[in-house]
């Protein structure tokens, strides 16, 4: 009877042990470093990708004149080791595909679920916070024209943008409408005309551009995407009727076009959604972009 006691109690300890051994495994893989539950290996020493925007973007030129990553001459800073990108969901994708990518878009065209956007100065990134004035990363968006274009249905295209009905789908897209606006109470002449210019505003004026033909189907309007430069200096050129840039008209655009704020769009900073970093400031920003700070551990 002894030794069965024995037996059995030489059992459990046996047992306990081996239970004790498994737990004390997986203690020491965390203690060592390893994979966390959501199999993420960041690194905080790895170098930061910084990912821009190409010369002639209005976001590139709104972001480096908000952020400060310009000199004394207002000439851009930018470091020559960015990876320049060409419209705003090349941007979005080159970061989502890299977890130690920064880089800015619009805030009308966030993706939550392919990056982060990163708190500024402790605000989130937020059509509410821009109009409160806690966000403070925000910028027009221009629409131009000649003063003297002759094409109807341009005019009344303009007029609908302007309109009620106009800047609700402005609302609805996510970006801060104009006030004081009217109902729409166009002709719905028939005829053409060519939108073109920043990628930024490109998604809002296709939206725009849909709903207003449910009120002039006899209008076609043709968009183009290019930047907001393109966009200004083809609306002067005439192969734009209308120009569109994400950034205050420069003085030499402003004196042969006629300029009209439709929208506000935040400036949204964004990591990939493996960066742990949710909060940073203006100066830890304009610090990554003039290439001070190299990697995520030196925030």
């Amino acid at each position: 009877m002894r030794m069965k006691k024995f037996i059995a109690i030489l059992s459990v300890v046996s047992m306990m042990a081996v239970a004790a051994t498994g737990c004390g495994s997986s203690s020491d893989d965390a203690a060592q470093g390893g994979s966390d539950a959501s199999g993420s290996d960041w690194d905080a020493a790895s170098s930061i990708t910084v990912v821009s925007r190409e010369e002639g973007s209005g976001t590139r030129g709104a972001f480096t004149e908000l952020f400060g990553v310009v000199d004394e001459n207002d000439n851009d800073m930018t470091t020559l080791d960015a990876q320049v990108t060409n419209n705003t969901s090349v941007m979005m994708t080159t970061v989502s595909e890299n977890e130690y990518a920064i880089g800015y878009i619009s805030l009308g065209s966030l993706d939550e679920s392919l990056v982060k956007a990163v708190k500024i100065d402790g605000a989130e990134a937020t059509a509410e916070n821009i109009e409160n004035g806690s966000y403070k990363v925000s910028r027009p968006f221009n629409v131009a024209m000649k003063p003297d274009l002759d094409n109807a249905v341009a005019t009344d295209f303009m007029a609908f943008i302007m309109s009620t009905e106009g800047q609700q789908v402005v609302a609805d897209e996510g970006y801060i409408p104009v006030s004081d606006v009217q109902a729409y109470a166009g002709e719905a002449p028939e005829g053409s005309c060519v939108v073109g210019g920043s990628s930024s505003v490109s998604p809002l004026m296709e939206k725009l551009i849909e709903a207003y033909g449910e009120v002039n189907p006899n209008g076609k309007i043709e968009l183009q995407t290019s930047d907001s430069t393109t966009g200004m200096t083809s609306a002067i050129e005439g192969s734009y009727d209308i120009g569109m840039a994400s950034r205050e008209l420069k003085e030499d655009e402003a004196s042969q076009l006629e300029g009209t704020v439709i929208a506000t769009d935040g400036i949204a900073v964004i990591v990939n959604q493996a960066n742990p970093t949710d909060d940073l400031s203006v100066d830890q920003v304009k610090s990554i972009y003039l290439g001070d700070v190299t990697t995520w551990d030196a925030i």
